[in-house]
């Protein structure tokens, strides 16, 4: 084995260990939001408030404001994708309150089947039949582990409304991701920092700071979304990313819903049934089949950390699903 395969090997283990704790991170957050006791608008709004300073902080530490690459298109681009992002998360956030963090997590995974279908409406990027075909599978899982059942239609709606609302959360994450697609030479911190900055003057009047008042103790879960959810966790990420091939990215993306649906099971007893859980295979067969299905060119290369910017600058919004 030669020196720099033995490197390239290291940096793919190191990789592989930063992708999975940040995936795992991810699968608690839903664990976090609820503990907090606050309304999403807030719950959001806290989160990027406490993640700008928590991003900021790195930013500011490793240098990266300096010749940070930007151009009023790729800015303007950086901030569309933030208005995306923040409503992804108050959309996904009032679905783990009409559904459960189980169910609307996967369902919620579903973004990149919208990528690729908002890439073909929009770009006309070429849509295969596979891809067309493992999508359909994709959603036929997706109709199963939603386990919607007549009754709901007539209960007031509100299990329907937050499987609504994971859907449109996901196809929202799907178009900051192809706007993201499109903003090259800039670190993804940069671009991430842009998002979570934005999302602060944008969700202001939509905060409650009375409703605040008795958090007490709780606070601490909302500066752990900041911190650990937004800060560590994208951190983390994103030094795996320049480490790891697409395929390795897709498998380990996989590790946020079960840790999301362990926790939920674990911390508040919610579990899916079983016909649910036979539509999670499909789900999984058909993400890994649709994100793996581009040329090999497409995957970042071992070891492009550390060189220039273009490098880590795949997406903020990269093809792992992170809430």
């Amino acid at each position: 084995m030669t020196s720099q395969t033995s490197s390239q090997t290291a940096s793919q283990h190191k990789g592989t260990a930063q992708l999975t704790a940040a995936m795992v991170l991810s699968g608690t957050l839903g664990v976090f939001v609820v503990e907090s006791g606050a309304s999403p608008f807030n719950v959001v709004f806290f989160r990027v408030l406490f993640g700008a300073l928590a991003l900021g902080g790195y930013v500011l530490a490793r240098g990266w404001l300096r010749n940070h690459g930007f151009t009023p298109r790729t800015l303007g681009l950086a901030v569309l994708g933030g208005v995306f992002i923040v409503f992804n998360w108050v959309l996904l956030f009032q679905s783990y309150e009409n559904t459960s963090i189980s169910v609307a997590t996967v369902v919620y995974h579903t973004q990149p089947f919208y990528v690729v279908l908002l890439g073909a409406l929009l770009f006309r990027e070429r849509l295969t039949a596979a891809r067309t075909g493992w999508i359909a599978v994709a959603f036929a899982g997706l109709i199963l582990v939603s386990g919607v059942t007549p009754g709901d239609f007539a209960d007031g709606g509100g299990y329907l409304l937050g499987i609504g609302q994971a859907l449109l959360a996901a196809l929202l994450y799907g178009l900051s991701t192809v706007v993201t697609k499109h903003i090259t030479g800039v670190r993804p911190h940069l671009i991430a920092l842009v998002q979570v900055v934005v999302g602060i003057p944008l969700l202001l009047p939509f905060a409650d700071f009375g409703a605040m008042s008795g958090t007490g103790a709780d606070w601490g879960w909302l500066v752990g979304l900041g911190v650990i959810h937004t800060g560590l966790m994208y951190v983390l990420m994103y030094a795996a990313y320049a480490q790891l091939p697409t395929a390795k990215i897709a498998v380990l993306a996989f590790v946020y819903p079960a840790v999301a649906m362990v926790m939920d099971w674990a911390v508040y007893g919610h579990h899916i049934g079983l016909v649910q859980a036979l539509g999670i295979p499909l789900i999984v067969a058909a993400s890994l089949k649709v994100t793996l299905a581009r040329t090999p060119a497409s995957a970042p290369a071992p070891g492009t950390a550390g060189r220039a910017p273009e490098a880590a600058s795949r997406t903020a919004t990269p093809v792992a699903s992170e809430a």
